[in-house]
């Protein structure tokens, strides 16, 4: 994250380029408050070049106050439209929006009077608790937090400084949650684990989930996912971790450092992802296997056994035309026989 203050004036083309750590070409005090394409941009907006040679007639009519540009690009300078020179351009976008974005979370220091915070909770005295949230007793709010409408934090739960929650988040009892952490909208953290004991004729007797959830910093939880609780032992979210929406993390599980999950992902039960890992959208990982560190999953895979080798995997095969796969299944089953 970079090191830049959330305000409404924006910031100049120099404090930008300090920031970025890139070379300031141009006017340094001309100032932007938004971000655009590089087609729809105007004055006050900052937008990026990833190939100038591709872009170069859209570069030549383009309006943006600034643009970011690769460090192999040869643009001429034209006098009131800077250009911050990166060699990764489209990481430094994503510290600008950072930067540009960050006022979008602003909210103001204070317990809201239609909030209920039980007399043993503590709230970090410029922590936010907004209308209609419940907080549970013995829970621990860190300073600068955000706990948005709506929210229900229960009892003994831990909330690091910075970590924004969005409205109608779900913390459950005990659940720890890092630093500068981004929980979205529905998702709920710290339910109880799917877990049964077979009792013949008389259906299923609940195991309880005694467990906890531990979230760790600078982690995104997208919309509606949900983390279960440990059985007995913690489910566990490393450091940097990227949740997409409508992702289902099994009890006893755990992620490490800086993996990238896509939406739709099903983890079940104790499966032990390694860092520096990316999973594709709707990929289904079964329960207690292991998967190395720098693994990458493609979209719609199902891993059935362990993984221990950094590297790509998929599995499934592409679509096609529905007459043409019948005609394919047909012949398969002709050579089994």
């Amino acid at each position: 994250m970079p090191q830049c203050s959330a305000t409404d004036g924006g910031y100049t083309a120099r404090e930008l380029a300090e920031t970025l750590g890139g070379r300031l070409v141009g006017e340094g005090e001309r100032r932007v408050a938004g971000l655009a394409p590089l087609a729809a941009a105007g004055p006050g907006d900052l937008t990026f070049v990833t190939d100038p040679d591709r872009h170069a007639e859209e570069i030549e009519n383009c309006a943006a106050g600034v643009i970011l540009v690769p460090a192999t690009a040869d643009l001429p300078v034209i006098p009131g439209r800077p250009l911050i020179v990166l060699q990764d351009v489209y990481l430094g976008y994503a510290r600008a929006s950072q930067c540009l974005g960050a006022r979008r979370r602003l909210r103001p220091a204070g317990v809201h009077p239609g909030a209920f915070v039980d007399p043993g909770a503590s709230v970090a005295a410029d922590a936010s608790v907004a209308v209609g949230a419940v907080i549970g007793a013995g829970t621990v709010i860190g300073a600068g937090a955000v706990v948005s409408a709506h929210c229900v934090v229960g009892e003994g739960v831990t909330i690091g400084a910075g970590t924004f929650l969005y409205p109608r988040v779900t913390l459950l009892d005990g659940v720890e949650v890092g630093e500068r952490c981004i929980l979205h909208s529905g998702c709920v953290i710290g339910a109880d684990g799917f877990g049964f004991a077979s009792a013949g004729g008389n259906g299923w007797e609940k195991i309880e989930q005694l467990g906890r959830v531990v979230i760790g910093s600078n982690v995104e939880i997208g919309a509606n996912t949900t983390i279960d609780r440990g059985a007995l032992q913690a489910t566990r979210i490393g450091t940097g971790v990227k949740i997409d929406n409508l992702v289902h993390v099994a009890h006893n599980v755990e992620i490490g450092d800086h993996t990238a999950i896509a939406g739709c992902v099903g983890i079940a039960g104790s499966a032990r992802i390694g860092a520096h890992c990316a999973i594709g959208g709707g990929a289904g990982i079964l329960g207690h296997l292991s998967i190395a560190d720098h693994v990458t999953i493609h979209a719609m895979t199902l891993v059935t056994r362990s993984i221990d080798r950094a590297g790509h995997y998929a599995s499934g095969v592409p679509h096609q035309e529905a007459r043409l796969w019948n005609r394919m299944l047909a012949r398969l089953r002709r050579l089994a026989r």
